[in-house]
Order: C-alpha cells, then structure tokens, then sequence
C-alpha cells in the first residue's frame, strides 16, 4: 500500500473559499482505535499541510472487552501508557489545535467513563467518542481530501479492529454513511481462536460477516458507485502484502484476495505466517480482517478497490485546519442531526422552538453580565442550549408523564452526525434535568456554564407552560451579586399578579434548587 503523502493541500473543494489558520500553525489529531492509536502532527503552510511526525502504537483496546463489555485493567492501562508519550509530544499546543477522537472499542465499553476520566488528564486534551456515522463522515472527508478532484462516485471502506465503515459520497461530499460491528479483531477472536487457520473457519467467518453487512445491499448497490477505495487498517495490511508479492501497487482485486487466503491456510497458524510486507502486530488479526474484506467484495459486487491514503486522522484534521467556516459547517451537520430527530419522534417544532427563544434570551443576560466567557465560547453554549429546547419533549410519543427520562435515553443512545458522544451525554442531561427534582441527574454541578443552561431551560419550560408565547418583558436573570452559586431573577412590577400560575411554578423551582448547591432567588413577585 502506498504510503500515506507526507503534505496535502487545504483545497476549497469547488465551495465558496474559507477562511484558513495562519501559515505556521500546528495542528494535531490522534485516532483512538481499536487495534491501535496514532498520534500525527503537522504545520499548515501556504494553503498545505506538512506532515513533521506520526507515531503509532499497537494497543489492542479491542481485545480488552472482557463478557460484560467492560474494558479490562490492563487494556486501560496500555491506553493511558500510550497516551502519557503522546501527551508529552502535545505539550505546547493549544486546545484548538488538537482533536482526540475514540472508536467502536470505547463506544461499546460499559466503563469507558472510567477510561476517559483518566485518559483525558494524561493527554492533556478532551477525547471525543464520536459515533458510527461520525466516524464514517470525517473517514471519507480525509479520503476526499487526498484524493484529485473528481466527478467519480465513491465507495469508501474501511474496516477497523471492532467496526467497518461504509460510505458512498462524490467529490468532498458523503450522501451515505453507515457503521456496521464487524471489525477485524472481534472477528480474528470468534472465528480463528489461537490463530488457526481453516476451510471451515473461513467460511463461517465470510458468513457472519455478510450476515452483519446484508443490510447494505440497497444502499451501497453496485449502479450506485463508480470506484471503490478502501482506508487504513485491514485493507492498508493487505494492499501491502500483496504489493510485496508482485501485485499492482495500490490496487486489492479478487484474485489478490484469494491468492492471500491460500497463503494463510497454507500457513495454517498465524505464527507461522511469513509473509513479506505484513507486519508484525497484523498476523493474529489478518485472519479477521480478509474474511471481512472477502465478504464485503462477494456481497457488493467489487471487482477492485484501490487504495487510499487518507483516514479517520486526515479528516479529523480537515476539521481542525479551517476556521469558523468549519465550524460552521460541523454546527450545520449538527443542526440537522437535531431536525432528523425532531422528525423522527414527531416533536411540537413550535413549542421547541418557543422554549428555545426564550432559554436562550435567559442565557444570553448571564453573559451580558459576565467576562469569563468568551463570546465564540458563549455562542457554541447557546447553540446546545437551543438544541436541548427542541429536542427536550422527543420522548413524549413514548410516555406522556415521563417523557423526559425517555427523551434523555434516546439522546444517550443515538447515532447523530457531528456529535460527540459526550456532546450528547450532555445534551440528556439537560433534557432529563428539565423538570422534577434535580437530586436525581448524575451531573457535574460544579460546572457553572452546564448549571446555567440547565436552569434557563427549565424556567424557559415554566414560562412556556401555556404552549403560546410568554411575556417576557421586565424579566432579568443574573448571578447573585451575594453568593456565587446563586441566581436571581427579577420580574417587573405586577407580572406576578398577571401571571399568577407561572409566578406558582416558580416559587415551586426555587424550592427545587434549595436541594443542590445552587440556589434560585426572586425579586419582584
């Protein structure tokens, strides 16, 4: 397989220009995988990015799943081993410099929290758990990104250590992206125990592995693509095998396929495999990873999937590399994440929208008043905050009075492009915490800004209580001048008389702060 090119250039990708970071500008991205994590660091210059350093360490996460799906001591251990010598390399940067992003392993893992509550301190930056889809969109935006500009239509591959990534798309653009849990080592685990290799083992696994990838067959028909390219992992091993062996550089065919799978039952055992251009770290999981790409080329028709040099890491930092046009277009993906769900679950989009306005002008005074924040900060914040208010009543087709633990479960369990899984644990915190006692969310209230939006939300639902749009003139939320984990919120003279019913309910909030260490005061009513 060719190596991956040591600069690509930042393109515009035939959209209107954007917005780049100064030349000189280092960025970094490390890929969290299942079999191995990978650190690659680069400088912007004039448009391209230079590649000064890129380590990799076989870590093995995936093996390290034990019955219940929680990851073992030492698999956590050889993560935070690796991730104390990538921290010390990421010393200096800026956080807006650096993206972590963790795979199927830590999506699956029960204990993850565990994992990351450590690994985030050692690495010195948040790591994301970003879901299937999201794994798949940036996957084919680092392919596109070292690929020439082209009309052809895409299929992307990639099939990791516990998932395989499929993607149709067209120049820099994904139209269809889906995950699916086959991945070389889980498969390499089940179906070649103490790496043997058979007939018999084959087969079952090739069957397994299109019974997981079956559903595929409408989306990823072969009239729906032109070229076929495979990222990273398995298909990187392989293409580097073959190339060895003679083959077209850069180039897996069938008759690679089935030369290669002779090879290993020739072999018989992974240890005994010698084969050259196959690594060492890939013998006790090749068996996996090839009946999973023979199973995905029989199943959709693929003749030849050239390879691909870019991955997971190049599109993670494609993200990084613009500025607030980037942003801008994650925050859209996001967006219509939101709108799929709102949809989905056939929400009140004007009810949402109504305790949106206000939450988010409840929001807005905390930092009209405040210096701590700064206002690109306060505006990603704001965002979320609206994004809780139309989604906080998604869970009401399921139950009528506890709509809102439903609501939070949907939101901890969805696979919504552009959003981190943290990003979304945070989100059902907020629509869990939107009514009833607070005692009850699992949550950092140390957190002032979380704190903040919480509380904006619900008394946005109690003004809203009507279903039509409250009087909000008069009404002024702040910190308490008095105590630092206080709020007050000032109503004009009258409202309460006007508002009988909301002034009630807010009386009732207060008393539902007093039981944190928060507390909630009125003026005026």
């Amino acid at each position: 397989m060719a190596a991956v090119a040591e600069c690509y250039a930042v393109r515009n990708d035939n959209r209107k220009p954007k917005q780049q970071m100064q030349n000189g500008t280092r960025l970094a991205a490390v890929d969290l995988g299942s079999n191995s994590f990978r650190l690659e660091i680069g400088q912007l210059d004039h448009g391209q990015f230079y590649r000064t350093e890129y380590l990799k360490e076989t870590v093995r996460q995936g093996n390290g799943l034990d019955e219940d799906r929680n990851l073992t001591l030492d698999a956590m251990q050889r993560g935070w081993d690796c991730l104390a010598r990538f921290g010390e390399r990421l010393a200096g940067f800026k956080k807006n410099q650096v993206r972590a992003v963790a795979t199927q392993t830590l999506r699956e893992a029960r204990n993850r929290e565990e994992f990351l509550l450590k690994a985030n301190d050692i690495l010195g930056f948040p790591i994301d758990v970003i879901s299937g889809r999201e794994e798949a969109r940036l996957i084919y935006l680092g392919v596109a990104k070292l690929l020439p500009q082209s009309p052809e239509r895409r299929l992307v591959a990639d099939i990791g250590g516990r998932s395989t990534e499929l993607i149709l798309g067209q120049g820099p653009d994904a139209r269809v992206m889906e995950s699916y849990r086959v991945g070389s080592i889980a498969w390499s685990t089940r179906y070649f125990a103490e790496g043997k290799f058979t007939p018999r083992a084959f087969q079952m696994a090739e069957i397994a592995a299109k019974a997981v990838l079956d559903e595929a067959l409408n989306a990823y028909r072969r009239d729906a693509w032109d070229v076929a390219y495979g990222s990273a992992g398995t298909i990187g091993a392989v293409g580097d095998v073959l190339a060895a062996a003679g083959w077209p550089q850069g180039s897996v065919t069938q008759a690679g396929l089935d030369w290669l799978l002779e090879r290993l039952l020739e072999a018989q055992y992974a240890d005994r495999l010698r084969l050259a251009g196959m690594k060492e770290d890939r013998r006790t999981i090749i068996g996996g990873g090839l009946s999973i790409l023979r199973a995905a080329f029989d199943l959709l028709g693929i003749d030849e999937m050239k390879a691909a040099s870019g991955g997971l890491r190049h599109g993670v930092l494609y993200d990084l590399a613009g500025s607030a046009d980037s942003a801008k277009d994650v925050a859209d993906t996001r967006s219509k994440s939101v709108q799929r769900l709102i949809a989905k679950f056939d929400t009140d989009v004007a009810h949402g929208n109504r305790v949106g306005k206000v939450a988010t002008q409840l929001f807005d005074q905390f930092q009209a008043s405040s210096t701590d924040l700064a206002s690109l900060d306060h505006e990603r914040n704001r965002r979320k905050l609206m994004w809780a208010a139309q989604l906080h009543e998604i869970g009401s087709q399921i139950s009528h009075s506890d709509y809102h633990k439903h609501g939070a479960y949907i939101l901890d369990n969805a696979d919504a492009m552009g959003f981190a899984a943290a990003e979304l644990h945070k989100l059902s915190l907020l629509v869990l915490g939107q009514r009833g006692k607070l005692r009850k969310l699992e949550a950092d209230f140390e957190d002032v800004v979380f704190v903040q939006q919480l509380l904006a939300l619900r008394l946005a639902i109690i003004l809203c209580h009507a279903r039509r749009d409250p009087d909000t003139s008069g009404l002024h939320l702040a910190c308490s001048p008095d105590d630092k984990h206080g709020f007050v919120l000032t109503c004009r003279k009258g409202w309460g008389e006007t508002f009988p019913q909301s002034a009630h309910l807010l009386r009732e909030e207060i008393i539902a702060w007093q039981k944190t260490s928060w507390s909630l005061a009125l003026s005026g009513v």
